[in-house]
Formats: C-alpha cells, sequence, structure tokens
C-alpha cells in the first residue's frame, strides 16, 4: 500500500508562505499542516525556518496549491542560511519603504490623497 504525499504551499494573508505537509482539512478550509517550513524569498534566494505541526485558520488563506515533488528541486533558486535571508529580507523592506515614501511623496505633491497603511492590504 502506498500513501501519496501532498505537500502544500499555502500563501497567507499576511505574505507568509508555508510549505507542508497537508493532514487534515474542514469545510471552512482550516488546515492542519505537519513539517511546515515557513519559507522567505528574496530574489533568487531562499530561506526557510522549520515551524513543525501548523494549524490554519480557512479565513487566512490567500493561495493553496499542491507542490510537485519532482519539478520542485527544478526550481533555479539558491538556498540560504535562514541568518543570511533574514538581513536579505529586512534590507529588501528597508528599499521598498523607501521607494514607496518617494512615490508617495510625489503623489501627495500632486494632490493625490496618500493614506494607505500595511493594514489595508486585505
Amino acid at each position: 500500500m502506498s500513501f501519496d504525499i501532498e505537500k502544500l504551499l499555502v500563501i497567507l494573508r499576511d505574505g507568509r508562505k508555508l510549505i507542508g505537509v497537508l493532514r487534515s482539512y474542514d469545510q471552512f478550509a482550516n488546515l492542519v499542516l505537519q513539517d511546515t517550513v515557513e519559507r522567505i524569498y528574496v530574489g533568487d534566494c531562499y530561506g526557510d525556518i522549520p515551524r513543525g505541526i501548523f494549524i490554519i485558520r480557512g479565513e487566512n488563506v490567500v493561495l493553496l496549491g499542491e507542490v510537485d515533488l519532482e519539478k520542485e528541486d527544478d526550481i533555479p533558486l539558491r538556498q540560504l542560511p535562514i541568518e543570511e535571508i533574514l538581513v536579505a529580507q529586512k534590507r529588501e523592506m528597508e528599499e521598498r519603504q523607501k521607494r514607496e515614501k518617494l512615490r508617495n511623496k510625489v503623489l501627495y505633491d500632486q494632490g493625490f490623497s496618500v493614506d494607505f497603511v500595511e493594514t489595508d492590504l486585505y
């Protein structure tokens, strides 16, 4: 008897990307993932933070997809230690904030209202 492992990629409302083995779900799309890692992407690199068993409330799921185990290793991304990827992520976020600040200033100077906050995403 063979069991098909359903490895899933789940993207949450807050932007986190989780990869794990589906163990259970219900009619509300609540999920239980086993052997879960939180994957952080920066450019062509990524890092994984082990999370173990992860229970996800269905209303927080934005995207859910099965990972093709045969094609997973063919993706042209470099895995970095989590310490390095967190530093790169912080740098990327700071650069994005600088660009947003400049863009908002230009829009404001042209008479547009710029009152967006990060909690407005969904």
